[in-house]
């Protein structure tokens, strides 16, 4: 998924996803303060999105209501979540990446049937996403920044060298 970068940290007693605000059709950037990082389940659950913005939108609601059929219980909304996506003829053709965080989990969710659980805490998607994660994960190993500063900065980082990024920072916590 080109055009974006979205990054999730968990760290001590947060997780934080913060994603860059640029949206590129081409080669040309058309906006540069869309907001990318959403608050679901009555701001218990934190997505940010990678891909085409009407794609992800639709998968944003599937999820909002999966997550009100599996209240508390992001791992199962996520799975019914992506089964759905792999197996409907429509949904099949959506092009998007979600990331999806609450207190105890963060979640890649994928369109082939992936829901990935990464094993430190680091997760980023988007054409930025591998930039901001080698940041964020060197920020982590190196320095005690909350999970929140190690987002801002890492895709600060990543800003300046993805094209498809810009600096136009939204951020989202769960403590």
């Amino acid at each position: 998924m080109r055009s974006t970068t979205i990054l999730t940290v968990r760290r001590h007693d947060q997780v934080a996803v913060g994603g860059d605000g640029q949206v590129t059709v081409g080669e040309t950037v058309v906006k540069g303060d869309a907001r990318k990082v959403r608050r679901l389940a009555d701001g218990e659950v934190i997505v940010g999105f990678a891909g085409a913005t009407a794609d992800a939108m639709a998968l944003l609601e599937r999820l909002e209501a999966k997550l009100k059929e599996y209240p508390a219980n992001l791992a199962r909304a996520a799975i019914e979540l992506a089964k759905e996506w792999r197996t409907d003829r429509s949904l099949r053709r959506l092009e998007s990446l979600l990331v999806a965080v609450d207190r105890r989990q963060s979640l890649l969710i994928g369109g082939s049937g992936d829901v990935i659980e990464p094993e430190d805490g680091i997760l980023g998607i988007g054409s930025g996403g591998p930039y901001a994660m080698a940041a964020a994960h060197a920020l982590a190993a190196h320095t005690d920044l909350s999970a929140e500063s190690i987002v801002r900065e890492a895709l600060e980082i990543a800003s300046r060298i993805c094209i498809y990024s810009n600096s136009s920072i939204t951020v989202e916590v769960i403590k």
